[in-house]
């Protein structure tokens, strides 16, 4: 998910909610106290009807009484818009925002076993650093054939995974590269811990024959964390520094299980890699819907590169720069190689992106205590200088590579 920045469209919604609010009041308007759910779907409404993208295609509201999430998804203009969320605890999403959740410490990508039955596996793709999945010894390319003793299946296999928030246990095999075949690992016992997964997964250098290869594996945008709000970029800007040191002449971002994030860490990125941008240049631009844009706030809301002594664009052969990409790549993924195009060559090696062109924010209610859902509506669309954004079918890839065609999932970076 790609979330704005700026904290103006905050501050701008709370301001304009609460003269909405006062407004309602004068007019003698409300004459009832409402129930819990309706002072929730109230707060959801006034929202909508200020920052919603899709404004003039929203749908009519259900009752006001109506369970807040359902009311919410009656709201949106569907199919189009796929990506409106809203999530009963605010600060869960808030954390997750910054990789911090409850979990085993595993990812995973799912694929029926065979043609002729209904089993469902889930491949590892990879384990996250200090995780109890780790410590348990599981590893990329494990593939995960029972959850709690049940068999995975096109029946169950939704169900199952819903469960693996909570401790749980894991049957699962693992390939023998000697005998070359998958064998039985038994069973592992896993307990959920409150985790802190950094973005900045793997960084190498590899020097193949003439060139100097920057490999960087970023698992999503994200700056920082509370209380070290910019951790996460500066250590980007650090593994820069090392690749420019080094001499690197060709740069690989994987972004293969990168589902978005921060904005502010997209703008970041992209202006290590850029060539010869300045401030003056223009990445992204973002469009909001006709209430929103009325405001000189939300009229011409162009996102410049950053000055970075760090950037490597210069020196990269053919001005280009490669992205590893799956089904999984998206939004501020797809920002990078949207915002990228009209400066450099940019090739995608893998499969098709998701198609993300759209941005939300994370809003909350800070003046109704009964209320922890968390909002991510959908506010704006972005462009690139160019003024394109024409990818909802995603990104196409210049080189078609299909992790799970090949016999099994080696390390990430192996070369």
């Amino acid at each position: 998910m790609l979330q704005k920045s700026k904290n103006i469209l905050l501050l701008f919604f709370i301001a304009l909610i609460s003269f909405s609010c006062q407004d309602e009041e004068e007019q003698g308007q409300i004459d009832r106290e409402p129930s819990r759910n309706a002072g929730i779907n109230q707060w959801i409404q006034s929202l909508m009807d200020q920052g919603y993208y899709w404004l003039e295609e929203m749908n009519n509201p259900i009752s006001i009484d109506a369970d807040p999430e359902e009311y919410f998804k009656a709201l949106l203009f569907t199919p189009t818009d796929r990506y409106s969320e809203i999530f009963p605890n605010y600060q869960e999403i808030a954390n997750s925002l910054q990789g911090i959740r409850r979990e085993a410490g595993y990812e995973f990508l799912l694929a029926r076993e065979s043609q002729n039955n209904e089993n469902v596996l889930a491949f590892i793709s990879y384990t996250k650093k200090g995780s109890p999945a780790e410590d348990a010894g599981l590893r990329r390319g494990d593939i995960i054939t029972q959850i709690n003793g049940t068999t995975l299946n096109t029946d169950n296999f939704q169900s199952l995974l819903r469960t693996i928030s909570d401790s749980h246990t894991l049957s699962y095999l693992r390939y023998n590269e000697e005998a070359d075949q998958y064998e039985p690992q038994g069973e592992v016992s896993l307990q959920t811990v409150q985790l802190s997964e950094n973005p900045n997964f793997l960084d190498t250098v590899y020097t193949i024959e003439n060139q100097k290869i920057g490999y960087v594996v970023y698992h999503f945008f994200a700056a920082g964390i509370t209380g070290q709000e910019d951790r996460y970029d500066r250590q980007m800007d650090e593994i820069f520094a090392k690749f420019k040191s080094e001499g690197i002449n060709s740069l690989i971002l994987d972004f293969r299980y990168n589902g978005g994030g921060s904005l502010s860490s997209t703008v970041n990125l992209a202006s290590l890699i850029a060539p010869n941008v300045t401030s003056e240049d223009v990445f992204l631009e973002q469009k909001y819907n006709s209430f929103l844009s009325q405001f000189e706030e939300f009229q011409d809301d162009k996102l410049e590169f950053l000055s970075k002594s760090q950037n490597l664009g210069p020196i990269l052969n053919g001005n280009r720069v490669y992205i590893l990409t799956s089904g999984r790549t998206a939004s501020a993924s797809e920002m990078i190689i949207n915002g990228l195009k009209p400066y450099m060559d940019v090739k995608l090696i893998g499969t098709t992106t998701e198609g993300k062109n759209v941005g939300s924010v994370l809003l909350q209610d800070s003046d109704n205590q009964e209320n922890d859902y968390g909002m991510l509506p959908i506010i704006t669309m972005l462009f690139n200088s160019n003024g394109e954004s024409d990818f909802i079918n995603g990104f196409e890839p210049n080189i078609e590579a299909i992790e799970l065609t090949q016999r099994f999932l080696a390390p990430i970076g192996d070369t």
